[in-house]
């Protein structure tokens, strides 16, 4: 029975594992490289981290150890960057790893509870600079294709003073490298856009080549069946796709599939025994499952599984080391930024887990290798004998070999005695390759954003305003990371796999909160005076009992702390005076009522004691903290609730829901939404927020194509839908929005991301003025904002915020650069909004009353308005345009330079000089 034809696993379900299950503390880095990043055998596994440059190799074993948790440590690979690594199929402990520092290495791994051997068993050095893939032969022992950057040599590790071939150069970046099953043939895909079949020990030329892919972004190859090849890469548009080709005839594919538009690598992994094909997009949260069909070469797909976090690499676990017994068929292996997520794919049965479904598993390809490289390379074509899996057949794990014995049959290594591995914490600083370039908004003059009061324009600027457009005082903001000497360092244990309704951390003017990737739901917790960096011992923590999914400081009450746990409860802390200086384990109120997970928590802008919850029981809930009861419950979501936000004045609740709808509620009046409307079309996840003084709702989300875009609603008609919308980029994350009501200024990022992108909002067309962004050093893991009273407005900065990285937090000032700095810039610092002091109790606002903050000048006493500032006298003076331009007003340079543009038009009603030019006669054209 030809079992690519079967639909038995059409029902291939995958399941995401628990996250207690996760392999934590994982520091993957997000390298440059061909090869992959993760690699399993059916025991170990070894994926790329980011100590020491990346020259380090991480290893863990596929199973947790005999305490239920697993162990990771560190291999000193290389002295540079390590590109690729490779189990050999025969011995689940050997690896060999490729390197930047031009060499492949051998290494015979321990079980990562006992010490790793410090040298390797065996080094090659090609001499044929930067090494970026390696693969062990499919069938042979002691093999290796080795991927130069133009080039793929053919290794017997018996012979390592030379390769066995050295095949044709491509014509520009190899980009991967793939096996035939039966280890006949050798496939590559390169940058030159062409396809390369090869036959070593033939020739050392391709023995069939095609210029056949669309685009010379990175693509990936690998053998399917005996002549099917799957290739993922880039069509001419740039969206992702897969193909799937005749190995003999490479010219045309047969099949196509466009997967849409992403600037992340599209990684393929084939499971032979099942024809089931696994993509995942490097930067990703997404895991498409497709079966194969060869007899009328096509893909259908199977599932499509979301993750919590984005990819950096996946593998597949080997057949030998799944669950057999549940019915598992694969389990991919996810490597993210902190951890490796298992994900099961399991083919629903009736007696699941009682006996072995033998229909699910034919023979398999065995570990004991058909020859040596050796016999294969004078022509022996023997196969790898097949095995049964059924839990009785399995053969004996091999026996360990001892120090001095040889590692294989064709080998010849000698066992290393030295035992042990260096360490690094010094953290490789990646930038993130998804932020897509700047569009520049046009650089034109005319009226600000409406908000503010503004000089009226000349009659020269009316004249020529509808031919520029409108501009804005922000357009040039600049972001900058503060001096070193206000940063928190050297944070361990950093939590990244909080939910995406989660900011990552949570801060208030005096402390911040930061999430551990310890057991117990640990949060730390820093006194933003006490900058520096943190000790190596252990910190005291707040102790939440369960994972956090979200929390929230009380704006009224730097102290108090809220946490939403996957427990469904809410648990509110109160952090000591002078902060933390020993454990706290009990709560001060628990809130419970919520039947599942919680989504995100929001305190209320102006009551104080007020908190707003959402749930996977598809409620939102308002909870008085001062008799720590539910007070109201809302209803009428279909889905998960992306995001809440309360109105400016308090009275209104806005949600985002992956049902489609944006909606409104009046929690005082009805449990039922007062508006609804369309929402975005994307369903990975959405933020909400009130603009325009509560008269519009921005919300960030996904296109249907998931690329990210901002969203302004009517927030008196949401039913109408958005009225306006601007894409931004394509990345799997979602955009979290700060918004300034002082200035109408949006500040976003996502988790992950290196791009801070900022817009001014306008209550009419175009609605959305971008302004200059801000990109971090690294990817960073959150961004919050600080109240305004931190800002300091003799430098006009409008905005200072906290960003998170792997072990730093760093304050980042975004300014607006004016030339009088002397002078208090009151156009750009209205007074602003006491948000730290509540304007109401929570009972009051439940009984029907409003109220509304406070508001005071941010002027220091010592300042003077800039609107009052005495004119500059006008000096005459000869001087470079550079200085006399610094020395002009933003107004002043505006008139002038639209002065100049309508004096160039000149008069409008002067014939044009081609009007007195003589025609010719009709038949002097040049037909």
């Amino acid at each position: 029975m030809n079992r690519f034809k079967t639909s038995k696993f059409k029902n291939t379900t995958p399941k995401v594992s628990k996250k207690d299950e996760w392999i934590n503390d994982v520091r993957a880095g997000s390298f440059s490289c061909q090869g992959k990043h993760i690699k399993a055998s059916s025991k170990l596994v070894a994926f790329n981290t980011e100590h020491a440059g990346g020259g380090m190799v991480g290893l863990t074993s596929v199973k947790p150890g005999s305490n239920g948790q697993w162990t990771i440590t560190q291999i000193s690979c290389h002295s540079d960057l390590v590109t690729d690594m490779d189990f050999s199929p025969f011995d689940d402990s050997l690896l060999a790893t490729c390197s930047v520092d031009e060499t492949v290495k051998l290494w015979r791994l321990c079980n990562p509870e006992q010490e790793q051997p410090g040298s390797p068993e065996l080094t090659l050095h090609p001499g044929q600079g930067r090494l970026e893939l390696v693969h062990f032969h499919p069938t042979s022992s002691g093999l290796l294709a080795v991927g130069t950057t133009k080039s793929a040599l053919i290794w017997d590790v018996c012979r390592q003073e030379a390769p066995l071939a050295a095949l044709d150069q491509h014509g520009d970046q190899m980009q991967s490298l793939t096996w035939k099953q039966d280890g006949s043939l050798l496939a590559s895909s390169c940058k030159d856009k062409m396809l390369r079949l090869f036959d070593p020990r033939a020739q050392l030329s391709p023995v069939q080549s095609a210029k056949s892919l669309q685009n010379n972004k990175d693509s990936r190859i690998l053998w399917a069946t005996d002549d099917l090849l799957v290739t993922t890469g880039f069509d001419m548009m740039r969206s992702r796709e897969v193909r799937l080709w005749d190995s003999r005839k490479l010219s045309s594919s047969l099949h196509s599939m466009s997967l849409g538009t992403s600037s992340g690598t599209l990684v393929p992994l084939f499971d032979g025994d099942t024809g089931l094909l696994l993509l995942a997009g490097m930067g990703d949260t997404v895991i498409d499952c497709f079966e194969v069909s060869s007899s009328e070469p096509s893909l259908s797909q199977v599932s499509h599984c979301l993750t919590e976090a984005s990819t950096r690499g996946v593998a597949l676990v080997p057949k030998l080391g799944l669950d057999i017994m549940s019915c598992e068929v694969m389990r991919v292996l996810q490597l993210t930024d902190s951890c490796i997520v298992p994900v099961s794919y399991q083919v629903p049965r009736k007696n699941s887990g009682q006996e072995f479904h033998e229909d699910l598993y034919p023979d398999t390809v065995g570990t004991t290798p058909a020859m040596s490289g050796e016999e294969w390379w004078k022509g022996g074509n023997k196969q790898v004998e097949r095995v049964s899996l059924h839990p009785d057949k399995q053969p004996k794990p091999p026996t360990k070999q001892t120090p001095g014995k040889k590692e294989m049959a064709s080998g010849g290594y000698k066992e290393d005695q030295a035992h042990g591995c260096s360490t690094s914490s010094s953290p490789l600083s990646t930038p993130s390759s998804s932020a897509a370039p700047s569009r520049s908004p046009s650089s034109t003059s005319g009226l600000s954003s409406g908000f503010l009061p503004s000089p009226s324009p000349s009659q020269s600027v009316k004249a020529i305003q509808s031919m520029l457009g409108p501009t804005s005082k922000f357009r040039h903001i600049q972001g900058s990371v503060m001096h070193r000497d206000t940063h928190i360092t050297n944070i361990r244990g950093l939590n990244l796999t909080t939910p995406g309704e989660c900011d990552g951390f949570c801060i208030n003017r005096q402390r911040v909160a930061v999430p551990l990737a310890i057991s117990g739901g640990q949060i730390a917790v820093f006194e933003r005076s006490q900058p520096g960096k943190l000790p190596d011992t252990a910190l005291p923590t707040i102790q939440n009992s369960v994972n956090v999914a979200d929390f929230s400081w009380d704006p009224f009450d730097t102290r108090r702390l809220a946490v939403a746990g996957d427990d469904a409860k809410i648990r509110v802390w109160e952090v000591p005076e002078g902060g933390l200086k020993e454990t706290i384990t009990e709560p001060k109120i628990i809130l419970q009522g919520h039947t599942e997970k919680i989504y995100s928590i929001k305190f209320h802008p102006l009551a104080s004691g007020l908190l707003v919850s959402s749930s996977y029981d598809l409620t939102v809930r308002l909870w008085n903290l001062e008799t720590g009861e539910q007070v109201k419950l809302l209803t009428g979501h279909q889905d998960q609730v992306f995001g809440m936000a309360w109105s400016p004045d308090g009275k209104l609740l806005a949600t985002v829901c992956k049902d489609g709808k944006v909606r409104i509620y009046d929690p005082r009046k009805s449990t039922a939404p007062v508006q609804e409307g369309p929402g975005p079309e994307g369903h990975r996840g959405a933020r909400v927020v009130w603009v325009c003084d509560g008269k519009y709702l921005l919300v960030s989300g996904f296109d249907s194509r998931s690329e990210r875009g901002l969203y302004l609603y009517s927030a008196d008609s949401l039913s109408s839908g958005a009225i306006a919308s601007t894409p931004v980029n394509v990345s799997p994350s979602t955009l979290i929005p700060f918004y300034d009501p002082d200035t109408s200024v949006v500040i976003l990022t996502g988790k992950g991301d290196t791009r801070v992108y900022i817009y001014e909002l306008v209550p009419e067309d175009p609605y959305f003025i971008e302004c200059s962004s801000f990109n971090s050093h690294e990817p960073h893991k959150g961004l919050t904002f600080l109240p305004k009273t931190e800002c300091n407005v003799r430098d006009v900065e409008i905005a200072v915020g906290l960003m998170l990285s792997m072990t730093t937090i760093e304050p980042v000032a975004f300014r607006v650069p004016r030339v009088r700095k002397e002078f208090f810039q009151d156009d750009v610092y209205p007074d602003t909004a006491v948000w730290w002091e509540p304007a109401l109790t929570a009972s009051a606002w439940l009984s029907g009353s409003n109220g509304q903050h406070k508001k005071i000048s941010l002027k220091p006493k010592d300042m003077t308005p800039v609107s009052e500032a005495p004119k500059e006298a006008p000096v005459k003076k000869y001087l470079p345009s550079s200085v006399y331009l610094e020395e002009k007003t933003d107004e002043q340079k505006k008139e002038e330079l639209l002065s100049a543009m309508v004096a160039k038009l000149g008069n409008m009603d002067d014939p044009l000089p081609q009007e007195s030019f003589e025609g010719v006669d009709d038949d002097e054209w040049d037909d």
